[in-house]
Parts: structure tokens; C-alpha cells; sequence
């Protein structure tokens, strides 16, 4: 496969520095002296009308006079001139840029025209740029340091992408006296071109980076974000940092980035549902960056703590339940070998208290029989210096036990002076260590969450959940008549209808405009009623005078009628109101008031809410988000997220509510978020829900327009899986063939399709002898992100089960133009059409997404494909430098 685009931006050939200085304490003359003296092999050239020479070797008064091909220009100079220099670069084929200028889109409306007229300059030309306001970009293996940070960072297997310049110089110093290495630091300031998104989808693709970290103060465009995010996760562990949890944090982020912010909670469900890993502080991403450069991925949450002093022990035993993280309960096996081997004082418990006079083989036999424990998933090793102890020879030995395993062993060696050689020593081995037992602890429990985060990254629900279908049709109905009439908020009527139109069960409301129509409605719904004022312009009816409940009779009735009318025109004199609204008393003696709701965010678009309900939400402010699609395993999830969800489950005299109904509730309301881009809020509240049911006594819903799109689910940030393509098909003999879009859940049927393949075809398939799948590969075919890649799957039943018979995949490459595809059927299948049915159905997808192109390489031999491929219209032609291989191309 080619390099990727970016390429350029992180191993150029050459490079020109403009504002290239002979001032040590200028941000020219710091970068050129980087990139002359960092070891980067190819030419690097001064640019600077000012001078005949910069730091001893010739400068250039423009590029024009350089000569030679030039692949990156590093800028500089002040932002007034930035555009020009770019129009120079792009008109002599400079194809990328790093922009350092500051005094663009964070410097007011002056700085934001002159940030536009440098994307549209960079745009005309195709030349890609990473700024500006950024520290610069850095790759060690090749000695490449286009930043303005005194010094190099040593090589190694951590990425650092951060949006600020300074944390990044902060982190390269922290990492040069703690031994870690980078593969890249990429500061990206403004983002203004090359995005989040693009970066990571570079990461991915290079072999150099093992995991990576990010700082992150705002994204752009939330979608590109949460696809390379989720590739990335798939494959690497991804850390964040992010920023502004709170409304200052969040303005100082903004006024410092230029890009946009949204609700932190939000923010934190996002990169959960990506499978990443966010810690809360720069000093928990050294600790853990510190971890992930060492051995360490993923395991669970059970931890054992060995220790020979009773104080730190508890310390880690806090920490450990403050983050949720479970203390291993040590098995009897264990306890016995313990008991035997360990003075009579031990503390027989978990934390494992060895008592102060431990020895280093103390020490040895108490990790063992903990790592040996299948009830423990990691083991954070402390040590206080006492004087009957041994830091560096208990060192020794935890170095020789940690090569021996695969769990996470985590050091604690707590003090300075005595225990300063035996951090050393750790260091050196890789072998995280911490100097206090709380950080300790955290830094485990992000190893644990990282575990935890993978499995919501596996999850891909579709937009439907259902078996019995809502009536999509009549809610857009619905909605594109209340927008032509120039409204925004659906009445109450309204709102319980669009929930009836999705199965949601709705308390029945009636609407009265005068005191004798409410008490006919009353008499008609039955005794005992509720009464709420039907008024677009209020939201919160009880703090406004507008509900009275409860109401008997008909004298009660009349007079609540005329109070609700005077109360509401007393306390919110402009509200129209539309009459009053009737509805049956709900009566649940166990029901629990809940609310459940749709915000969009103003970064990942609509996202659900779950959360206590009642006239005291705000006061109470106990919700979880999730960004939608969900599924069961998501549900429950977002459930479990809040103090409520305690109120579900049996307690005194009450039974436990009915978890089905109100998950079957949010897998509808998911629905809704799928296939209605129109709504911009919705609230039900309360939502009452006991053991027999659940029942939207209450729904407001705000709708708006949406920009036309041909992608039906361009409002949400993770794309759902597209059910839509799921397609019956049946073979000349009358053979049922279903072609569909592939599941994670696949992986079973998937291997069984390879394990059934000839050599021949999967030689013809994986250009290799590729006899079955590895879990990973598994993984990599089966979890895709459909918004970037599309696998379809034809699959038939054989004796009452399912079996994959054929698959065709498309990828994007990183122009987001073309793919490039493959295809396989299964011997036994072959020659009956099912190739050419994928094939077209696969082309008819990427045509839909925009795809300009479709491109392969097959072998020359592969004579089915090749014949498949000139029925299908490609163009074919001889791969060059490679007698064997034909490409083959289709413009769509």
C-alpha cells in the first residue's frame, strides 16, 4: 500500500524554514538549529531575505532561489505573511506545511479572516498543513525536531498529539529524565487543516506508534473525530485529557483553540463509546503513559496490594474503592500458602500486609502466590524504608517476578533518598513505579477501564431495535407539518404522539379550551384527572402555576381550571396559552419518576440523557448520557451511570421495577434519534416506571430544520449499522441468500468461511498463506466503523445454522475518494453469481457514500477476478515494477 498522505508532514525529504534566524532565543532560530542538529538526513534550507547566512550555512531571500524540490516548509514568520508564503509553497509543489505563527482564528474576527484566506490558499493547491499556533512536529526515529522545544526526544513507541504547545514541552521534559520515548509529538494548535481526525488516522497506520496520547481542548468535526477514534482504539490504546469539565475551563478552551467544546459528561461518554481510556490530569498521563511504555494493555479490575506497612495499604484500599476498583479476594489456596510462608502477624487479608521487617523473599513469595491467583488481575507492590528493609534487593526481585508474568505488577517505593536506585532500576527494566499509592492505584484502574472501554467500542447497534417496526413515516409527517407551520415546540398532544408513533406507551391527553369542555373531557377520561396549561412558551409548568393534580371532581375541576388560567397570565404574561390539557391521574403506588431526554451537543449532536425526573432535576442532577445508537449492552450501561437506578431494584415494601419495559423505552428512544434528525430536544418527565410497566406521563419535543444530506445518519457522531443495506437474494436453484452488512458478531461464522477456503483462493484473497484468522485479524474484519469502511457478507443457512458464503470489503484510503476493495466466495459457491451480486451491491454503497473511485490488485492468475472484474467495468492494467499483480480500477 502507498505511503500515507500525511507522510510528508512527518518524514519529509527536505524542508525549508522560513524565519530561520541566527537568535538562539527566537522561534526561527530554535527550530533551525532543531533540524540541523537532531540528525534529520535530508537537506534543510534557511529562509530569510535578510541574511547571506544563518547559523553558518547559506540562506535563501525566497524559495524560488533555493533551486531544489522542497516537500515541507516550516513557517515562522509573522501571521500577515503566511498566506503569501503559502501561495509561493503551493505554487512550487511544496505539498505540506507546519505552521508555528500564532495571531490567527484565537486573535478576534481580524486573526479568523486572515486564518480563512489561508485554508482556501492551502485548499487551491493541496497542500496540507498542521497549525498554526502549534509547537511544531517532532519525529525522533529520523531525527526529524520541527518544534521550537530545547532539545530532541528519545525514540520510542508512544504518540503524543496535544492542541497545546506548551503541555507538550512540559511532557518531553518529564519523559527525557523518566526514560519514555515518542514515535511522534505533534502539536496541532489551531487545527485550522489537519484535524484530530486525520492525525490519528496516520497513527494507526504507522508501525512505529504502540499507543497514543492526546490533550485535547475542543474537536471540530465530530464525526472524522469518533471514526479514527474508534480505528484507533480498535487497534492501539488510545489516553485522553480533555479539558474545560467546567464553564471556565471550557471558555479558556475555547478563547485558546478557536474550536468548539461541548458538555463535558458528553464529551466523557464519547470517548468511552470509543474505547478510550480519559484520565483527569496531566499528572494521571505521565502516570499512565509511564505504565503503557512498559509491557502493560488491558486486564480487569481485581487488585492485590502487597505491602509491608499497614498506613499506605489503606491509603491504596480508599483510592481503590473511591475509583470503583474491586480488591481481590484472595483464594483459599492462596490464603493457605501464605499462612505457611509469612509470620503469624500477616494481615490475612487483601491488602497483604507482610509486616516491616519483610525481606526481599518475603516480598518474592507473597507477589507470587498473588500473580498465580486467578482472582487477581494486577498487583500494586508498596514499600515503606523501614530499617530492617531492602529497597534495592526487593527491587531485584519484583524486576526478575514481573519478567515471568503477564499481569500489570505496579511499583510504590514511597520516601526519596534510600529508595532512589531502586526507581532507577525500575526505570530501566520498564516497570511502572509510583511515588504515593494513590496514583498507584489510579493508574491501574485506567489499565482496568481500558479493558472496560473495549468492550463498549465492540458494540454496533443498529438504528431499529424492534422487532415491531415504529411508524417512521407518520412521525416525519408529523414533524415536516409543525415546521411548516413556522413552529419549533410540539405541543403536549404532539409530543405523546410522535412517542406513540414509536411503540413509547403515553399517559392519553385531551386538550380543553374552556372550563365546560375540560369537564367534559373529565367525565369522559374518568375521575380522578390532571390539569396542565398547553402553552408553547413554557417549559417548566409547575414552577409556573400551570399543573394541578389529583382533582376529583367536578367543582374541583372548574375552580383549577380558572386558578391555572390566572396563575400562568400572572406569573408569564407573554406565554400563549392553547387551552389546558386533561389526562387520567396516574396512579402507581410503586412507580419511580424518572426522566429520559434528547440534548444536542453542540460537538457530537444529539446524545440521550437518563436521569431522576420529578419537578427536582435540576436540583438533583443526577443523569448519565450516551451517545446514540444503543443496544442492551449500552442500556444497561447508561442505567447503571445513576443514583437511580439504586430506586430500581427492591427495596422495603416496594417491588423492583420493570428493567424491560424501561430498557425497551430507551431502545426506542434511540430509535428516534436515528431516524427523526429534526429533533433537537425532547423531554419526558416524569417517566413513571413500577413493576408492571412504564408510562410517559409527560413529553415536550423541540424540533428544527435539517440541512439536506445524502447520508440519512449525517446528524450523529458513531454511525449505526446500516440495516438498510440488509438485502434477500436467492441463486438461480432457488437458494435463500441473504447480503448483508457484516457484525461484530461475525467472527464465528467469518472463521469457518476461511477455515473452508482452498489455499488457492485465500492465496488469491490475502496475496499470502494465510491458513485461519488470529484473534486480532478476527477483530480487524469484523469490528469496522461503516461511516469509513463497508464489508458485505452473503450468508445462507445449512442445517439450521448460519454460514458466511462470500464477503466483498471496501476502505477508504485517507483522500476519502476512493477505496480500495476485495472479494472472496467460498469454493463450494463458486460460479453461481454470488461474486457478481456482492460486487455490484458493494459498488452501489460506495457510489452512494461518494466514492469517485474503486481500486484493487490482483494477482495475474487470479482468472475468476480478473473476469469478474471486466464484467463489472474496471479498467485493468499491469501493476508496475510487478510482472504478477494487475491493477484494477473503476471510476464510479
Amino acid at each position: 500500500m502507498s505511503q500515507h498522505y500525511l507522510n510528508v508532514l512527518f518524514a519529509p525529504k527536505s524542508i525549508a524554514v522560513f524565519g530561520a534566524s541566527d537568535r538562539t532565543d527566537s522561534v526561527g532560530g530554535v527550530v533551525f538549529e532543531n533540524l540541523r542538529t537532531a540528525g534529520f538526513a535530508g537537506p534543510v534550507f534557511a529562509i530569510n531575505p535578510k541574511r547571506d547566512t544563518v547559523q553558518g550555512v547559506p540562506a535563501y531571500p525566497s524559495l524560488e532561489k533555493v533551486g531544489q524540490a522542497v516537500d515541507l516548509a516550516v513557517i515562522c514568520t509573522p501571521a500577515a505573511t503566511v498566506p503569501g508564503i503559502i501561495e509561493t509553497c503551493g505554487k512550487l509543489g511544496v505539498r505540506g506545511a507546519v505552521i508555528l505563527t500564532a495571531g490567527f482564528s484565537e486573535g478576534g474576527a481580524e486573526g479568523q479572516a486572515l486564518e480563512k484566506r489561508l485554508l482556501e490558499t492551502a485548499t487551491r493547491y493541496g497542500l496540507r498543513f498542521i497549525g498554526p499556533n502549534c509547537l511544531g512536529t517532532m519525529r525522533p526515529s529520523i531525527g526529524f525536531n520541527a518544534t521550537f522545544n530545547r532539545g530532541m526526544a528519545k525514540s520510542g513507541n508512544l504518540a503524543l498529539v496535544s492542541q497545546s504547545g506548551a503541555l507538550c514541552t512540559a511532557i518531553l521534559d518529564w519523559a527525557q529524565v523518566s526514560d519514555v520515548g515518542f514515535s511522534s509529538v505533534i502539536s496541532m494548535g489551531a487545527s485550522a487543516d489537519v484535524d484530530f481526525g486525520e492525525i490519528l488516522d496516520f497513527l494507526v497506520h504507522d508501525p512505529q506508534t504502540e499507543s497514543i496520547l492526546l490533550y485535547i481542548e475542543g474537536i471540530r468535526q465530530s464525526r472524522s473525530f469518533m471514526s479514527a477514534l474508534r480505528a484507533a482504539a480498535r487497534v492501539k490504546p488510545v489516553i485522553a485529557v480533555k479539558v474545560g469539565r467546567h464553564a471556565s475551563g471550557m471558555k479558556a478552551a475555547q478563547s485558546h483553540t478557536g474550536a468548539l467544546v461541548g458538555g463535558d459528561d458528553v464529551f466523557d461518554a464519547a470517548l468511552k463509546r470509543a474505547g478510550v481510556v480519559r484520565v483527569q490530569s496531566v499528572t494521571q498521563l505521565f502516570a499512565l503513559a509511564k505504565a503503557l511504555s512498559s509491557r502493560y494493555r488491558r486486564c480487569g479490575n481485581r487488585l492485590a496490594v502487597v505491602t509491608n506497612a499497614g498506613g499506605p495499604g489503606v491509603i491504596a484500599t480508599d483510592r481503590a474503592a473511591d475509583l470503583g476498583l474491586t480488591l481481590a479476594e484472595l483464594s483459599a489456596e492462596t490464603m493457605a500458602g501464605l499462612n505457611k510462608a509469612l509470620p503469624a502477624t500477616w494481615s490475612h487479608s487483601n491488602p497483604v500486609d507482610i509486616i516491616g521487617d519483610a525481606t526481599a523473599e518475603r516480598y518474592e513469595t507473597a507477589i507470587t502466590a498473588c500473580m498465580q491467583d486467578d482472582g487477581v488481575d494486577g498487583v500494586l507492590v508498596i514499600l515503606t524504608p523501614q530499617a530492617m528493609t531492602n529497597p534495592t534487593g526487593v527491587a531485584q526481585k519484583v524486576i526478575a517476578l514481573a519478567n515471568d508474568h503477564a499481569k500489570p505488577l505496579l511499583t510504590c517505593w514511597m520516601g526519596e533518598a534510600q529508595v532512589r536506585e531502586a526507581r532507577r532500576m525500575f526505570t530501566e527494566a520498564r516497570i511502572p513505579h509510583y511515588r504515593t499509592p494513590e496514583l498507584a492505584v489510579e493508574t491501574f484502574s485506567f489499565i482496568a477501564d481500558f479493558y472496560h472501554n473495549q468492550q463498549m467500542l465492540l458494540q454496533a447497534p443498529g438504528p431499529l431495535s424492534h422487532h415491531e417496526e415504529p411508524d417512521v413515516e407518520g412521525a416525519r409527517m408529523l414533524i415536516e407539518s409543525v415546521l411548516a407551520e413556522r413552529r419549533t415546540v410540539l405541543s403536549e398532544m404532539e409530543s405523546k404522539a410522535l412517542l406513540s408513533a414509536f411503540r413509547i406507551p403515553v399517559a392519553r391527553t385531551m386538550v380543553a379550551h374552556s372550563p365546560n369542555e375540560a369537564l367534559l373531557i373529565a367525565e369522559q377520561l374518568g375521575f380522578p384527572v390532571a390539569m396542565k396549561i398547553n402553552s408553547p412558551d413554557i417549559t417548566h409548568k409547575t414552577d409556573a402555576g400551570g399543573v394541578r393534580l389529583n382533582l376529583g371532581s367536578a367543582q374541583a375541576l372548574r375552580a383549577a381550571y380558572h386558578e391555572i388560567i390566572e396563575q400562568v397570565q400572572k406569573s408569564c404574561p407573554k406565554a400563549r396559552i392553547e387551552g389546558i390539557s386533561i389526562e387520567p391521574m396516574v396512579v402507581k403506588p410503586n412507580g419511580r419518576e424518572l426522566m429520559v431526554g434528547i440534548v444536542a451537543d453542540p460537538v457530537f449532536g444529539p446524545v440521550i440523557t437518563f436521569g431522576a425526573g420529578g419537578t427536582a432535576v435540576e436540583v438533583l442532577a443526577d443523569r448519565a448520557v450516551a451517545l446514540p445508537p444503543l443496544n442492551q449492552h449500552l442500556v444497561d450501561n447508561l442505567i447503571s451511570g445513576t443514583r437511580v437506578s439504586r430506586l430500581l431494584k427492591a427495596f422495603r415494601n416496594m417491588p423492583p421495577a420493570n428493567m424491560e419495559a424501561l430498557e425497551s423505552l430507551l431502545l426506542r428512544i434511540s430509535e428516534m434519534v436515528c431516524e427523526l434528525p429534526w429533533i433537537r430536544e425532547m423531554d419526558i418527565n416524569p417517566l413513571i416506571v413500577d413493576e408492571n410497566g412504564a408510562l410517559a406521563a409527560d413529553a415536550r419535543v423541540i424540533v428544527g430544520l435539517c440541512p439536506a444530506s445524502a447520508d440519512r445518519y449525517a446528524h450523529m457522531a458513531i454511525y449505526p449499522y446500516p440495516t438498510h443495506l440488509v438485502a434477500q437474494w436467492q441463486l438461480a436453484d432457488g437458494t435463500g441468500i441473504t447480503i448483508r452488512p457484516i457484525r461484530s458478531e461475525d467472527a464465528e461464522i467469518l472463521q469457518g468461511f476461511m477455515r473452508a477456503m482452498s489455499d488457492e483462493s485465500r492465496y488469491f484473497r490475502f496475496m499470502d498463506m494465510v491458513r485461519e484468522l488470529n484473534p486480532t485479524m478476527l477483530s480487524r474484519f469484523t469490528q469496522i466503523d461503516y461511516d469509513r469502511e463497508m464489508a458485505l457478507i452473503a450468508t445462507t443457512e445449512e442445517e439450521g445454522r448460519e454460514i458466511q458464503i462470500g464477503v466483498a470489503r471496501y476502505i477508504i484510503n485517507p483522500d476519502g475518494e476512493s477505496c480500495e476493495f476485495a472479494t472472496a466466495v467460498a469454493d463450494a459457491w463458486q460460479g453461481r453469481g454470488i461474486g457478481q451480486k456482492l460486487m455490484r451491491s458493494l459498488i452501489e454503497v460506495a457510489r452512494a457514500k461518494g466514492l469517485r473511485v474503486m481500486e484493487s490488485e490482483v494477482l495475474s492468475r487470479n482468472a475468476g477476478m480478473l473476469e469478474l472484474a471486466e464484467a463489472l467495468g474496471f479498467e485493468i492494467s499491469q501493476l508496475e515494477g510487478d510482472d504478477g499483480v494487475r491493477k484494477v480500477k473503476k471510476q464510479l
